[in-house]
């Protein structure tokens, strides 16, 4: 098998022709020519576009690579969203029972509640400690996040995914924080490898883009006949720019893994800050699982800890200057938020996730030392 960087720079190229791109630029139609009973691969923009093929074979090749492993389909949408509603609406009927995690991604909530009004029994559980296991059984879809946003809980997938096929459920992972350069669901047990492409994939805050992917031609079937339809299909520039965006993520999650490392390091000196959480730091309580089941010590971008109150973080926020006050993960920029100010996620006001980016590691926790320091201050 080759390494991870010349796969993620030659994930989905087409075959080279003579005085033709590597990449061909991307297709703009909503109708191709169809003669005669209207066969062929390309019909009509909602179902397929050239732009989506190369796409979509890249991240299943790099979520599934190598000859011992079965292929994977990959089907990618206007956004996260759109992926985990398809993953989701698609295989849950009324009757159904689906178990998700209670400390993820804050939109599922709204989901839940969607869920619910259609008759599907929702069960939920916490991410740490396979909380999850409980609430399996006459389950027929569990939806896991590992490690969990933004509290970057983990939990043994395997362990999960072999317990929710023993009693007849599908398992869907959440990998929008590792990429599959830092984990492989589908490796792991799991149907479904879900992601916002959005963030770390993609990794430059430019484009909205989601994908899922399985080994099953059934359930990708499934999920591509959603996308089709409700319509939530990704632009062909937005789609384009992704798997340009691709070549270079084994150096930013290497690169981004290092700082988020060196970050949260230097977090645990500072008597200001409590709660530090990252996968990476051997002291964490998600440590040892995320060990055995993430890759090339790709720990993820993120890193959070807590500041005493909201005016404390605010200070903070303003301080930085080079981070971004910014909603978002994954991107070559540094960013952080105090994420309480959504309202959507139990954690304290003083609640901070950093997206740790590509920038100089000593450069980033010296701006983030300073601004901590300025913060302590008060107000000017």
């Amino acid at each position: 098998m080759t390494g991870d960087g010349t796969r993620a720079v030659r994930a989905g190229l087409p075959e080279a022709a003579a005085n033709e791109p590597t990449l061909p630029g991307p297709v703009f139609a909503a109708h191709y020519h169809l003669p005669g009973d209207g066969g062929g691969p390309y019909t009509y923009g909602r179902d397929t576009n050239p732009t989506w093929t190369l796409l979509e074979r890249a991240i299943a090749e790099l979520e599934s690579p190598g000859a011992d492993t079965a292929p994977a389909e990959t089907v990618a949408f206007a956004s996260g969203m759109g992926a985990i509603s398809a993953t989701l609406m698609s295989q849950l009927r009324p009757g159904d029972a689906v178990v998700l995690p209670d400390d993820g991604y804050n939109l599922l909530i709204p989901v839940r509640e969607r869920l619910a009004e259609i008759g599907v029994e929702v069960r939920t559980a916490p991410t740490r400690d396979d909380g999850q296991l409980a609430q399996l059984d006459g389950a027929a879809l569990l939806w896991i996040e590992s490690p969990s946003n933004p509290g970057l809980d983990v939990c043994d997938i395997r362990r999960l995914a072999d317990a929710a096929h023993a009693r007849g459920a599908l398992v869907a992972v959440d990998n929008t924080l590792a990429t599959p350069l830092g984990q492989r669901p589908l490796d792991l047990g799991a149907d479904f490898s879900v992601a916002s492409a959005t963030k770390a994939l993609t990794g430059h805050g430019d484009v909205l883009l989601g994908c899922v992917t399985t080994r099953d031609p059934a359930l990708a079937a499934a999920v591509r006949g959603w996308r089709k339809i409700v319509g939530a299909i990704p632009g062909p520039m937005e789609t384009w720019l992704a798997h340009r965006s691709l070549a270079t993520l084994q150096l930013r999650v290497d690169r981004q893994a290092q700082g988020a490392l060196a970050l949260a390091e230097a977090l645990l000196t500072r008597a200001d800050v409590s709660g530090v959480r990252h996968p990476g730091l051997p002291s964490d309580p998600a440590h040892e699982t995320a060990s055995a089941q993430m890759l090339g010590g790709r720990y993820g971008c993120v890193v959070s800890f807590v500041l005493p109150d909201k005016p404390h973080a605010e200070r903070f926020l303003a301080a930085l200057r080079l981070v971004d006050d910014a909603t978002s993960f994954g991107s070559v920029r540094s960013s952080a938020e105090r994420r309480a100010r959504w309202r959507g996620d139990a954690v304290p006001e003083g609640f901070i996730r950093f997206s740790v980016g590509v920038e100089d590691p000593a450069d980033l926790v010296a701006d983030v030392l300073r601004a901590l320091d300025e913060a302590a201050g008060g107000p000017a």
